[in-house]
Parts: C-alpha cells; structure tokens; sequence
C-alpha cells in the first residue's frame, strides 16, 4: 500500500486524474472503475480540462460504477447516471454504450446483481478501480459489518450515510435508503485500486484504516490486503495518523 501526500483538496484530485489518464493513454482497451459522492468531483474536473485542452480520446474505455440508489430513475437529478454524466461523461469522447451503472430500477433485483457482476467478468475486470471512503469506513455502500466475501448486492444505507447524502436532495426525507453496490469481493478484484482521502472528517477512519487490524466493522480496512492500492491523502485528512509517527 503505497500513500501519496497532496497539499489540499486539488492535488489530490489532479494526482489521482494523471493516474487515470496514465492508464488510459497507456493501454489500447481500459475499464475504470468509477466512484461518485463529494470526493471524485476534482478528479472529473480535471479530466474534463484534459479533454479540452489535449483531446485524450475515452473511445477505448469503459467504465463500471460501483453504486446507484435502488428506486430512482435514470434521468432523476439525484441519481449516480446523472451525476456521472454531468460531473464526466458529457464533456468526453466515451461512448454512452460503453459507460455502465447498476439498473437500480430493475424488477429483479438480485439478477441485476448479478448480471452486474457477469458484465465486469465480461470486460475483464476493472483495471483501475477509484475510491472514496465514508466516514464509517465503507467503500461503494458497502457499510460496517458487510461481509467481504460479498458481491454486488442490494444494501440497506446506514443512518450516517442517508445522512451525509442529505445534502444532494431537496427533502431529507428523499434520501433512498437501499443502494445497489459492488460488493467488497468485486472491489477487490480490481488490477489496481486509488483511494482518495481528504479533509479533517476524514482523518479519524484514515487513521482507523492504517492501524487497526483488518475488521468487517471498517470494511476499507480489506485494502489492505490488496497487492496493488495507493491512498491519495491531502494534509487535512492524514493529520492523525502523522501525529503517531
């Protein structure tokens, strides 16, 4: 596990975007794995800006989100297809067959689920995965206590993260309480997994991640295990963990 230091917010959103556009230049069929929430937006910015001033073409890329809100439609503001595509996919070059999201409106959704897991099979698996991290430790939804030999799965969202989504509805009340995610399994077969961290909220689960030992209860603490993961952190966000060095 490697961790890169970045100054604030916009270094580590520029670091983890020439990571990504590295292994898009790089390799002539790609699969990203993407990320949504309050954290990727700086990494999005600056592909965009990429795309504008030097063109790098996405035609040879596909992407796999981990999440989407099981109940809302498509083309509603709040759901993770608009926010990709208002935050990435309209300011590039990537065709729309070839971007996926979870179908969370799905009458089956279990055999979405899985249908999720045979397309990633189908693709070859996710070359670079992105991450964020709640800050109860899950990664995609998956929450404290989710099992990690799990696979993506339809989720019941905890209290804290309805809670910290809140802010991207107009009614607290509209906050989906079930999600269809990647399971922990599925992240973890990723070639290559970049975490991002950043801001002080973060700090306390960064820490927990770094010392503690790999438990259920901080399902990020899993990426530990994983031979090829870098934590892209800014200053605010590793002020406890330097505090102990």
């Amino acid at each position: 596990m490697e961790i890169i230091e970045a100054k604030n917010y916009d270094e580590m959103s520029e670091k983890a975007a020439q990571l990504i556009l590295a292994k898009v230049k790089q390799t002539h069929s790609v699969v990203l794995g993407l990320a949504t929430g309050g954290t990727p937006v700086g990494t999005y910015q600056h592909l965009v800006k990429d795309y504008q001033e030097h063109r790098t073409s996405y035609q040879h890329v596909h992407t796999v989100n981990l999440d989407e809100y099981v109940g809302v439609e498509k083309e509603n503001p709040t759901s993770y297809h608009t926010y990709m595509n208002e935050h990435l996919f309209q300011h590039i070059d990537i065709p729309s067959q070839q971007t996926h999201l979870p179908n969370a409106m799905a009458t089956d959704l279990q055999a979405e689920c899985q249908k999720y897991e045979e397309l990633i099979e189908k693709l070859g698996g996710v070359d670079l995965q992105l991450l964020g991290i709640g800050v109860n430790g899950h990664i995609g939804f998956n929450e404290p206590g989710t099992s990690f030999a799990s696979t993506t799965n339809v989720v019941e969202l905890t209290a804290s993260t309805r809670e910290k989504n809140a802010c991207y509805f107009d009614n607290p009340f509209d906050v989906p309480t079930h999600a269809v995610t990647m399971g922990i399994s599925t992240i973890m077969k990723s070639k290559q997994i970049v975490l991002l961290v950043s801001g002080k909220q973060k700090a306390h689960i960064l820490y927990k991640l770094l010392t503690e030992p790999t438990n259920e209860q901080v399902p990020a603490s899993i990426l530990k295990q994983h031979d090829n993961v870098m934590i892209i952190a800014d200053q605010e966000a590793l002020m406890e963990i330097k505090q102990v060095r």
